[in-house]
């Protein structure tokens, strides 16, 4: 039988308190930070490559000004932006972290159905992509691949064929897109020895700044680059010692990611406003769908870091404004103060 300590109670107190004071700060700053320029990030999918209806794979969307960005494509991408009734059309450029199918799986259906020219599709300019290697050429085998929707959709509904061009670009660490005052800058993380590139994302608008891991190994680089930042979305994986002794895949599987306990050292170096999970790898005994097991990352994390966490959740919003960091999620609207930067 799994106990818990008075001691950790008394942390998960403690921490609860403190997200309570923090909201009603924030919250009281909220009509300040609205009258800002907000950058705005949406988790569109917080799962992994299992099957779940509530935690689609991974994709996150970006909104800064009227520009709008995707981070990664996965299963269900077009669903979560037509329950938050942005057409397709309107994001600006797409990025991919690294090529895995749980990251790229929901790519096709954006690219077709964005086209089509309804109000949840409506492009007619190319699909604009940036990724590691392969990226080229992937997009060029999906144009050879759907070539006959394009030619019937175009005879028949006339849609135009600027709308289905995929503009895709290969990248490297390093590299930065800017547009419209926002700026995307890709750096590498390690997510296994043969999954190269493998890219986490920096966004900076407006004087804030997030940071996205990406799928990874505990790596420093992640905490380097969230130094001073306002979010930090890191993945992260609980596996039962007990699955991994069952099941040999899932130590290659937590071999590949970052425990609750390892991240919370990223955190603490990097020290944000405020750190959520995203991409969560839950697995307990005999279950092989990911659960909604908050209460251990966050018992979990709580032994290497001290500061605000909170776990992610399929289209949980987070408003970064110049005073306050606040989130919309499944339990309602809550916030955090950005310290001073000045």
């Amino acid at each position: 039988m799994r106990t818990t300590s008075y001691s950790s109670l008394f942390i998960a107190a403690v921490r609860k308190a403190a997200f309570v004071i923090l909201a009603m700060l924030a919250l009281a700053a909220a009509p300040l930070a609205a009258q800002a320029k907000p950058l705005t990030i949406t988790l569109l999918g917080t799962g992994s490559p299992a099957p779940n209806a509530t935690r689609f794979s991974q994709s996150i969307l970006i909104e800064a000004g009227s520009s709008k960005y995707l981070i990664d494509l996965g299963r269900g991408v077009t669903i979560r932006l037509a329950q938050l009734r942005i057409p397709m059309g309107k994001i600006t450029a797409s990025f991919i972290t690294h090529s895995h199918s749980d990251h790229l799986n929901g790519l096709a259906d954006f690219w077709m159905t964005g086209w089509i020219g309804t109000g949840y599709g409506g492009r007619t300019t190319p699909m604009v992509l940036y990724g590691p290697k392969g990226t080229e050429a992937m997009a060029k085998h999906l144009e050879m691949a759907f070539s006959e929707n394009t030619r019937i959709r175009h005879a028949d509904e006339k849609e135009p064929l600027s709308g289905i061009e995929i503009d895709a670009h290969d990248i490297k660490g390093g590299f930065s897109y800017e547009h419209d005052g926002i700026k995307i800058t890709a750096f590498d993380t390690h997510h296994g020895d043969l999954i190269k590139p493998n890219f986490g994302y920096i966004i900076e608008y407006d004087g804030k700044k997030a940071v996205i891991s990406g799928d990874t190994t505990y790596d420093e680089r992640v905490a380097k680059a969230a130094k001073g930042a306002d979010l930090l979305l890191h993945e992260v994986a609980y596996i039962t010692p007990e699955l991994m002794e069952k099941k040999p895949i899932f130590k290659a599987v937590a071999a590949h990611h970052t425990s609750p306990e390892e991240a919370g050292r990223i955190f603490a170096e990097a020290r944000p406003t405020l750190a959520a999970f995203t991409h969560l790898v839950i697995r307990l005994s005999g279950e092989q769908l990911d659960l909604p097991a908050s209460n251990i990352l966050l018992e979990q994390v709580g032994k290497t870091y001290d500061g605000p966490v909170v776990v992610g959740e399929d289209l949980m919003r987070f408003t970064i404004g110049d005073k306050a960091i606040i989130v919309n999620g499944d339990k309602g609207q809550y916030g955090f103060r950005v310290p001073n930067k000045h």
